[in-house]
């Protein structure tokens, strides 16, 4: 046993042990702090990986047997879970005890992580499909234990039958690679043929991106993230949704073989939809984690962006841009675990303190909960894109890839084909999903401008809110390192990223060449260029703006005066909405969005009294896609229940047409 393999399997056992001690009574704060030593020992065995320790275990093998391994790509994914998870798990000593069946949910929140390490580190077919399923159904578990309502019972539902039948792409998949013999061997898959190689791709893309929430597979993501628990939806959206990435990485980049046109094309564009549907959709909520949810959505679709240059540029034979883009995505599957971790805890922090997350009822809260508040603003100028934050770092690496798969240009120094011998097809893909991930940090701002303005800013709009007080230190703690990552991943991103294209499955040290030598970047990028010093140096000028701003205003504070509206008294109904935020979007988009309004007067004496206005953005995937399929499912359901007789002559009529069938369709197969 290597090193590193002892670190990750005593890190294991030390979680597992915190689950343990979580179930008694008086050991749960423990048992908590327990996982979290236990994550940090699987962290630093992940990025032991990172940095170059050799790869240890078993290599993936098709066999029924339960193994384990670890390589580089595994490394990343486990540090990124750290990451996210030890700040959760922080957190969650302060929120769980005050949580219904916090009995249950601590102890489960073990299991659910070591499902996760379970998945990453599985290098056999069946030890990962295992852990894939219990990824699955635990966190539906620690949701019914801490909610009891209807919703919740039907929200947990809609997850495991959705994420099931979307996942059975992932059980085909794997199951025809092991047929092949392909399960970690490329050239065997390659040698059966186009077809076999694209019914892979394609079944893979439905299970891995149902799981991921990449559209039109995320239906069952807006409903069951906010349902559960503030550090589990974390853990849901900040790493459960990238495990499914990982899947995806291993499957269309290692074992697919080499990597059709159409499949890149198509990665691009799932991505493109993903992130702007997403952040659409996003702009409409008015519940904040269900609005987070959507933006897990959106964020989920620039991870896939990354990934769909990536492969178009290896289809190109361009590696060096092929390692920059896979890069970028794995960049924002670790910014991503960071800052939505963040929100989801800083969610939960608000709504420990003020009983509820309807934006239309909150407000005032920066200066009642200064630390949440402070920290959730960090997140929400991460997640919006603005420098100097991890954000920005890597959409802006991300739409430098996508920039170059559109005009095809060459790194410098290197010698690639004309774009003209890849087709224009493929550019005007690059092209729409520059503008896609262009307009989508331009909404992104857009909602998180909403989100601070109506959440941290303004006046209180209910009393909970001018009362509310600062949550438990352990929750301080969890938001507050989580926010100091969002800067110091923003302004350090170079120092990481060299790394990362390492981990590109088509990398090597002479095939990055052009755009990297081991010290220092040769491509123009702001970001990347000498050590991160542009960015470092935006971050340093702002930084002092604030010392100087501070210093001059001293103690001195504004004078409370009341707000000017047309000389009337402000009352409440002449606050800022959610939908006021929205309006003038809603309305250009009115028609693509098939956004549904209508006003009730009411009128006595011939003299209106009152008018009251309700307003709603349909989700057009639920209604007129998953809708008619819900439909006709239910139609053949009540079928197949009338031909359940009860009559014995029946059923035996029933199995001799289904023996008739067989032999006449196994005559035909058979006959030459």
């Amino acid at each position: 046993m290597t090193p590193v393999s002892a670190i990750v399997l005593a890190g294991s056992a030390t979680v597992a042990a915190g689950g343990v001690l979580a179930v008694l009574r008086r050991g749960l704060r423990w048992g908590l702090a327990l996982q979290a030593v236990g994550m940090i020992a699987v962290g630093v065995g992940g990025a032991m990986l990172v940095l170059g320790a050799a790869s240890a275990g078993a290599d993936f093998t098709g066999t029924a047997a339960v193994t384990f391994g670890l390589d580089d790509l595994t490394g990343f994914f486990l540090a990124a879970l750290a990451v996210c998870s030890v700040p959760a798990l922080i957190f969650a000593m302060g929120y769980v005890p005050g949580t219904r069946g916090a009995q249950m949910v601590g102890p489960l929140t073990a299991a659910f992580l070591l499902s996760l390490v379970g998945v990453l580190t599985a290098r056999s077919a069946m030890g990962f499909l295992v852990f894939w399923e219990l990824m699955t159904l635990i966190p539906a578990t620690m949701i019914l234990a801490a909610r009891r309502e209807s919703i919740a019972r039907k929200a947990v539902f809609q997850y495991l039958a959705i994420t099931h039948l979307g996942g059975a792409g992932v059980w085909i998949a794997l199951l025809l690679l092991v047929g092949q013999g392909a399960f970690g061997d490329p050239a065997a898959l390659q040698a059966a043929g186009g077809t076999m190689q694209a019914i892979v791709a394609l079944t893979a893309l439905i299970g891995f991106g149902t799981k991921a929430g990449i559209m039109p597979f995320h239906t069952w993501l807006p409903r069951a993230h906010p349902l559960a628990p503030s550090h589990v939806s974390a853990l849901m959206s900040g790493m459960m949704i990238k495990v499914a990435i990982y899947g995806l990485i291993r499957v269309l980049f290692e074992w697919l073989g080499a990597t059709p046109v159409w499949l890149a094309v198509l990665v691009l564009a799932l991505g493109t939809l993903s992130a702007v549907g997403g952040v659409v959709y996003a702009l409409f909520q008015h519940e904040l984690k269900r609005l987070l949810a959507f933006h897990s959505i959106e964020n989920v679709g620039i991870i896939v962006l990354g990934l769909g240059a990536s492969l178009l540029f290896e289809a190109r034979g361009q590696a060096d841009w092929a390692a920059l883009a896979f890069a970028a995505a794995l960049l924002h599957v670790l910014n991503h675990a960071v800052f939505k971790g963040l929100l989801f805890l800083g969610a939960g922090s608000i709504d420990r303190a003020v009983h509820g997350l309807d934006l239309d009822r909150l407000g005032g809260l920066l200066r009642r909960m200064p630390w949440t508040g402070g920290a959730f603003l960090v997140g929400s100028m991460a997640i919006a894109g603005l420098p100097p934050f991890n954000g920005f770092a890597s959409e802006w690496l991300t739409l430098q890839s996508l920039i170059h798969v559109t005009t095809g240009a060459a790194p410098t120094g290197a010698s690639l084909p004309p774009l003209a011998a890849f087709g224009l097809g493929s550019a005007l893909v690059g092209f729409a999903a520059t503008i896609g991930l262009a307009v989508t940090a331009a909404l992104a701002v857009l909602c998180f401008a909403k989100v601070v303005g109506l959440v941290l800013l303004g006046q209180p709009r209910r009393q909970a809110c001018a009362t509310a007080n600062e949550v438990p230190r352990a929750m301080i703690a969890g938001t507050t390192i989580l926010a100091a990552l969002c800067v110091v991943l923003g302004l350090f991103p170079g120092v990481i990223v060299p790394r990362l294209m390492l981990l590109a499955p088509t990398a090597g040290g002479a095939s990055i060449g052009g755009l990297y030598d081991g010290s220092a970047f040769r491509l123009q990028v702001p970001f990347l260029a000498s050590g991160s010093l542009p960015t470092l140096g935006v971050g340093l000028v702002l930084a002092s703006l604030v010392l100087v701003l501070t210093a001059v205003r001293g103690s001195r504070r504004a004078a409370v005066a009341p707000a000017w509206a047309c000389g009337q008294r402000v009352e409440p109904a002449l606050r800022w909405t959610s939908t006021g935020f929205t309006k003038s979007l809603r309305l250009t988009l009115e028609t693509a969005l098939r956004t549904e309004r209508a006003v009730d007067i009411e009128e006595k004496g011939g003299v209106i009294q009152a008018v009251t206005y309700h307003g709603a953005v349909p989700h057009l995937f639920d209604t007129l896609l998953y809708g008619p399929i819900v439909r006709g499912a239910l139609v053949l359901a009540g079928f197949a229940r009338r031909l359940q007789s009860g009559s014995l002559r029946t059923y035996v009529l029933y199995l001799l047409a289904l023996i008739v069938l067989l032999l006449v369709v196994g005559r035909i197969w058979v006959a030459p």
